[in-house]
């Protein structure tokens, strides 16, 4: 049995890496994947962050409001993500929905 080998995110033209492309573009030149895999900082052995928070994502149909609704303890199935990084993507999820909050409270 052959494993497939993955290239890290270090080794990826600058122009592909999720942080570089932030700097470079702006956030609104990210997916989503590459913006959960900005968060979560690595994947595992046998995927790339952005692979991870792309299988992440696949798991609720893609949907934010669905990965919103997440557990710690839901997101730490994952392999390669644990209690630190599934805390990240719960308080960058926390903020949006307080920002949001905000925008609505504020007259016009």
């Amino acid at each position: 049995m052959t494993k497939e080998y993955k290239l890290p995110i270090n080794k990826w033209n600058a122009d592909d890496r999720p942080r570089e492309k932030l700097i470079a573009k702006g956030c609104d030149s990210l997916s989503d994947s590459e913006l959960i895999a900005i968060l979560i900082g690595s994947g595992n052995r046998e995927e790339s962050a952005v692979d991870l928070s792309k299988r992440i994502l696949a798991s609720v149909d893609n949907n934010l409001n669905e990965l919103a609704k997440m557990s710690i303890a839901q997101l730490t199935t994952f392999k390669g993500i644990g209690e630190a990084k599934a805390i990240a993507i719960i308080t960058a999820i926390t903020l949006g929905k307080r920002l949001q909050v905000e925008k609505a409270l504020v007259k016009p």
